[in-house]
């Protein structure tokens, strides 16, 4: 079954969701925030050694790093698009439209719960190739995997947060729909130096994340999410 999938992915996010939802309860707001900052160092590590994957290759037993010029005008370009299109504001406002229709308008942590987790849970190679996959051939596995570590993430930021990061599930199945029905166009593109462009962004991407969940709001990941579109583009360049 085509989309079947994003359907599992999404099953498991709303699982993670009622679970986090149910600790959360049992927990004081300082263990709460002691989660929370645990997540994030999480994020930061799993940030970093997805990027490290991406640039460093052993050559003659000795280490080379690549791909910097590629992220610094990915990020320079990316960064400045995203702040002229203010994806950041549009996320949080449909952030605070789904707190006024679901009754939690008294619940400060909302739309920071939806954004944060929302980023963490879309940005990465997974969702582009388990979605590509599942619109081809059909093929769910890597949906499922990726559904798997989205419960884990989703539980304990439900947890931490509250209950806005359950809704993370709408822009899951809105993105991970999109390209499984948009499948047999995006696989040409999805060329193994594009999903490692991809890979390499989304990985410094999440890292972002992790900054904020720690320190507060240092960075604007949404508005950094131009940088995946323009990694992918940088692939196909005669660089």
């Amino acid at each position: 079954m085509i989309g079947l999938g994003t359907v599992i992915n999404v099953a498991l996010i709303l699982l993670g969701g009622v679970l986090g939802m149910l600790t959360g309860r049992q927990l004081t707001a300082r263990y709460q925030d002691t989660l929370m900052k645990s997540q994030g160092l999480c994020l930061l590590f799993v940030g970093i050694a997805g990027a490290m994957e991406q640039m460093l290759q052993l050559e003659d037993g000795k280490l080379s790093s690549g791909g910097t010029i590629m992220i610094v005008v990915c990020f320079a370009l990316g960064s400045l698009i995203g702040e002229i299109l203010n994806i950041e504001y549009c996320i949080e406002q449909f952030g605070e439209w789904l707190k006024r229709i679901t009754g939690n308008s008294g619940d400060k942590q909302f739309v920071h719960a939806f954004v944060l987790t929302s980023l963490t849970v879309c940005i990465g190679a997974m969702a582009v190739v388990g979605s590509i996959q599942d619109g081809i051939s059909g093929d769910y596995s890597t949906l499922a995997l990726k559904g798997t570590i989205d419960l884990i993430i989703v539980c304990a930021m439900t947890a931490s947060l509250g209950k806005g990061s359950i809704f993370s599930a709408i822009p899951v199945a809105l993105f991970q729909g999109c390209i499984t029905i948009l499948a047999s166009f995006l696989q040409p593109i999805m060329t193994d130096a594009a999903l490692s462009n991809l890979s390499l962004v989304g990985s410094m991407l999440i890292f972002c994340v992790g900054v904020n969940l720690i320190w507060d709001k240092k960075f604007k990941p949404a508005n950094l999410l131009p940088t995946i579109v323009i990694a992918v583009i940088w692939a196909f360049l005669p660089i």
